[in-house]
């Protein structure tokens, strides 16, 4: 039986904890079928790191690696992979590898699944393959992604995007996230038992909350307006107080109705849903930090009413305000949980 080639990119950018992480998982059928008899003792697929050339060079990690095959090498591949790449300032330059961007068109129309992990989607989208399609990336690179590829539907909130007709593009989000793309590829090819074996073994993660607990709110200060700029200001340090909004309105000097629209056009946001994101960025760092109550720190960030704040921070965070303390509280190194 035929194997199924895995081809993974590799370029100076290329962060080398993704990328071997990828490659180890992906052959380590042999290591696990003497574990768990669901693992075939083959391995399924062929997997190589495919670059510009064989020459060994200096990843963005600093680690060296050697490509095993080349682009010119390859013309059809049944999966290929872009790993996460660095991306400078939180800025991704378009057009600095245009023959790997024709050869993954290439691959595509020869009928590979195309894949990427974080921000190795940047790459994928400059093959214009993605437009009107969804995808998501790490949230740190939406604004440029955003800039960059309009014509891309960011799903920010997702972990993980397979889209197409075939199912031929599959994404997934933010840095550890690889282990979200691997477990749905060993899922496909070999079954949801083999996945979850190796799920076990190595101690991967499905992270089935998406990517929306992870996120942190950045407040847009890219405009010019002083009003409203002048008003974030005032809410970093305020957000708390009682009528917040009503206060910014008096704080303006302009009519309330031309306030909020000049708010809403600067930002994007709302003033209310602006105060909120505040409000729950302030208690999502209480929650992972301190050992408040969720009522004290409901009241801390300006909800009298705790019902009503745990609602609101379901809706904006994606799980519980308790969930998120078990997700994101440092553990207690060393202590006997007894």
């Amino acid at each position: 039986m035929a194997k199924i080639h895995v081809s993974i990119v590799a370029i100076p950018d290329a962060m080398f904890s993704t990328l071997s992480g990828i490659y180890d998982v992906l052959n380590a059928f042999t290591l696990l079928s003497g574990y768990d008899n669901v693992i075939p003792e083959s391995s399924p697929f062929q997997v190589d790191i495919v670059g510009p050339s064989r020459e060994s060079f200096r990843t963005a990690s600093g680690l060296a690696l050697q490509p095993q095959r080349t682009f010119d090498d390859l013309q059809t591949s049944d999966v290929v992979i872009v790993p996460s790449v660095a991306v400078q300032n939180a800025i991704w330059e378009t057009g600095r590898y245009p023959v790997i961007v024709q050869w993954l068109q290439t691959v595509h129309a020869g009928g590979a699944i195309l894949c990427s992990a974080c921000s190795g989607v940047l790459l994928l989208a400059e093959t214009g393959l993605l437009d009107g399609k969804a995808a998501t990336v790490h949230w740190a690179f939406a604004g440029t992604f955003r800039q960059n590829f309009p014509q891309v539907l960011l799903r920010l909130e997702k972990m993980l995007v397979i889209a197409g007709e075939r199912e031929q593009f599959v994404m997934s989000g933010a840095s550890a996230s690889w282990h979200d793309l691997v477990l749905y590829l060993v899922a496909r090819f070999v079954g949801p038992a083999a996945a979850q074996a190796f799920c076990k073994f190595f101690a991967l993660e499905w992270h089935r909350d998406g990517q929306t607990p992870y996120l942190v709110f950045e407040q847009p200060v890219d405009h010019q307006d002083a009003v409203v700029k002048d008003a974030q200001t005032w809410l970093a340090c305020h957000f708390a107080a009682a009528a917040p909004v009503a206060e910014l309105v008096k704080r303006s000097g302009i009519p309330e109705r031309s306030f909020k629209r000049r708010f809403s056009q600067a930002t994007g946001y709302s003033p209310i849903q602006y105060v909120q994101h505040l409000r729950i960025e302030a208690a999502k760092r209480r929650l992972e930090r301190s050992g408040a109550s969720v009522e004290q720190i409901s009241w801390q960030v300006g909800y009298q009413d705790s019902a009503s704040f745990r609602r609101l921070f379901k809706r904006i965070v994606g799980v519980s305000p308790g969930d998120y303390r078990r997700k994101f509280s440092l553990p207690r190194f060393g202590q006997d949980d007894e």
